[in-house]
């Protein structure tokens, strides 16, 4: 059985789901945090958005190390940059699910901070770990939301705000 055109196609479904979600955030209320623990709407909406490309660091890469390498947010201005962001990430993880082959996704994958391993995974397991984040992710997204009375659209059937009782 061969596992890539699964992964494409869920990869497809969850970046339709989470468009959904992006469409609804707005620029006022970017600042905004449910907790003072909590990542501001903006960044949190910038991270569902950026997680689909983690698929192609999985398949192009052998590692992430933290120490090396410096994250910044992408900037986004706007909601339609947020949806752009989220359909180049798809654009990237697609590009990068129709090049590998099958047995490239049983090489070992690790994610490291200088020399403390924090995870090591097949590229198997760890593009399935950015499709769990992004379901994560989009679900707290989800909660901003409905604490800011915005209605949600649902994930995977309809949601309480898309119900008729």
């Amino acid at each position: 059985m061969n596992v890539i055109p699964f992964l494409i196609k869920e990869l497809e479904q969850e970046a339709k789901t989470t468009r959904k979600f992006l469409k609804l955030v707005n620029p006022d209320k970017f600042q905004w945090k449910p907790h003072e623990k909590s990542m501001s709407m903006k960044n949190l909406a910038v991270h569902i958005a950026e997680i689909p490309a983690w698929v192609d660091m999985a398949v192009n890469k052998d590692e992430l190390d933290f120490s090396a390498n410096s994250y910044k947010p992408t900037e986004v201005k706007t909601t339609d940059d947020l949806v752009n962001l989220l359909n180049q990430s798809e654009e990237k993880a697609l590009a990068a699910l129709q090049k590998i082959n099958e047995d490239d996704l049983l090489q070992t994958w690790t994610l490291r901070n200088g020399d403390t391993i924090l995870m090591s995974m097949t590229r198997y397991e760890m593009i399935r770990h950015a499709y769990s984040q992004t379901t994560h992710h989009r679900a707290q997204l989800g909660v901003y939301l409905r604490l800011l009375d915005i209605p949600i659209p649902g994930s995977y059937g309809p949601s309480a705000d898309e119900q008729s009782f």
